[in-house]
């Protein structure tokens, strides 16, 4: 046991056993949640587990691209596996692996093996962000490993539009991939498009026809926020949530479900009153955030704790890990960190003149993790 009686699970190369694991869950005395000043219980993780993505899009990646971390900079499978177990037992209810593109790092059916068997010790969901290029070939192995849900990004139907935004070709795989998710069991597939002004805000109809109106799928519109580099409100330009759904409403019927998590949730119908058997969400990040409610953090490819995805406040925890911090002294930066969270990110303008400010050096999308 640690200072704060908590047990100690093993910094060395190897995963956590059973033993330990059991040992993590009957140590637990709090395991509700981690609580910042303002009272919001945090019980959502995401985890980028690698920097590196198969595509170049223009509203994650900077077009002169990024530098990507030496490989000795990454978490170790071991590491994030420590981590993980260590945010469920403080309380982490959902664990979502990220990239960059997750598919991409070398193992990743193993890692997903392995955080799924925190579901044992109060992990109930387990979930993956993907470009979804490469998922049919991990589709098997990644739900014998336990992942329960996946969202998969796509912003065009069309091959031309989708080289354009993404700088690769792919269109019809990535399609392809999102209807073998659909067929694969998993218990949530969900589809995310940003949406850019003048750029894909004509196809937000077909988007949602082609995955929501024959699939059990939710199609999610996103709006499109500033990062560093990505040129927000320069060359590319936000489509606002209510015209979002002002150009769906153009052709469907929607019927409001209500709020969950992030998104505004709808219930969809043709005009000819032919439903939708998925959902239509609306994600208004900038015009109506979610902070009140926020329970999500993060935890980068490099080892840092981020408590918000538009805050670029930030702790290390991996050179502490690696210098064999206890899960209480690390439990203690955890919480440091909470306690700077702010009550909600700053306006659009305000992030894109820090963005643009001189000297600046701050994380793009794809450093932070989608």
């Amino acid at each position: 046991m640690d200072a704060l009686g908590l047990p100690i699970l093993s910094t060395g190369p190897r995963a956590l056993d059973a033993a330990s694991l059991g040992l993590m869950a009957r140590g637990d005395a709090r395991g509700q949640g981690l609580f910042d000043r303002f009272g919001r219980s945090h019980t959502y993780l995401r985890i980028s587990i690698i920097e590196k993505c198969n595509l170049r899009c223009r509203y994650c990646m900077p077009e002169e691209g990024v530098p990507l971390l030496p490989k000795g900079d990454l978490l170790s499978f071991e590491e994030i596996e420590r981590l993980a177990a260590l945010f469920v037992r403080l309380g982490v209810r959902k664990i979502r692996l990220t990239g960059g593109e997750p598919l991409v790092r070398r193992g990743v059916d193993d890692l997903v093996a392995r955080i799924g068997r925190l579901k044992a010790f109060g992990l109930q969901r387990l979930a993956m962000t993907s470009n979804a290029l490469l998922l049919r070939q991990h589709l098997p192995a990644l739900r014998a490993g336990g992942l329960d849900a996946v969202n998969l990004s796509l912003d065009t139907l069309r091959p031309d539009r989708f080289r354009e935004i993404t700088l690769r070709d792919g269109c019809e795989e990535t399609i392809a991939a999102i209807r073998a998710a659909a067929d694969a069991g998993f218990d949530s597939v969900k589809v995310n498009a940003v949406v850019m002004a003048g750029v894909n805000d004509d196809e937000l109809v077909d988007l949602a026809r082609a995955f929501a109106l024959a699939h059990p799928i939710e199609v999610r519109y996103i709006e499109y926020m500033p990062f560093e580099g990505n040129h927000w409100g320069e060359r590319l330009r936000m489509f606002p949530a209510e015209a979002i759904r002002a150009r769906l409403e153009e052709q469907l019927s929607l019927e409001t479900v209500g709020l969950e998590e992030t998104a505004r949730i709808y219930r969809a119908r043709e005009k000819d009153g032919r439903a939708f058997r998925g959902r239509i969400g609306i994600i208004s990040s900038m015009t109506e955030p979610f902070c009140a409610t926020c329970n999500r953090i993060r935890l980068t490819a490099d080892g840092h704790f981020r408590w918000c995805l538009l805050d670029e406040g930030e702790i290390d925890l991996r050179e502490p890990l690696r210098a064999g911090a206890s899960d209480g002294e690390l439990t203690q930066l955890i919480e440091d960190g909470l306690r700077a969270k702010k009550p909600g990110h700053a306006p659009a303008e305000e992030l894109v003149a820090l963005h643009q400010g001189a000297g600046h050096f701050g994380r793009s999308m794809i450093r932070i993790g989608g």
